[in-house]
């Protein structure tokens, strides 16, 4: 009967561990989903030219790192995309996008081939993309992004 309270105690606290693991590979394919879901939303909204979508998408203190290095924040690309200055005919994923959640955030990696005008002048080539989002009241929204240039092949 010794034996029993300590077992029992043992036993119960594998369970519950197991069982919140178990609960958080649930939420992280979950968020992951939205995350997969948002990326493909602001695809399409970049690609229209979509302001109303593209304000909700970027976090109000949103940074934009080119692949020249230049920092843009959420005004400076809402304000380019407005002029026409940037507009896209095609974003292209070469390769499934990676994305890892941890609780509330996640950084989403890519290669992807761009085409169109950046800042008033011509763009394409390849690049590799990454992407942190954060989960706040308003769902998803990117916080910052990055591209570097691939060299062409």
């Amino acid at each position: 009967m010794k034996w029993t309270t300590p077992y029992i105690a043992v036993t119960v606290t594998f369970l519950s561990f197991a069982f919140g693991e178990a609960q958080q590979e649930s939420t992280d394919k979950k968020s992951e989903q939205e995350v997969r879901q948002t990326i493909e939303n602001y695809k399409t909204a970049l690609l229209q030219r979509d302001i109303p979508a593209l304000e909700k998408i970027w976090a109000d203190d949103y940074v934009f790192v080119n692949a020249s290095g230049d920092v843009a924040t959420k005004a400076q690309r809402l304000a380019n995309i407005k002029s026409g200055a940037t507009t896209l005919e095609s974003i292209n994923e070469e390769e499934n996008i990676t994305v890892r959640v941890y609780q509330n955030s996640a950084v989403a990696t890519s290669r992807v081939t761009i085409k169109g005008q950046y800042a008033g002048q011509p763009t394409s080539g390849q690049y590799r993309s990454t992407h942190v989002w954060v989960k706040g009241p308003a769902g998803w929204q990117l916080v910052s992004n990055q591209l570097t240039a691939l060299p062409r092949k």
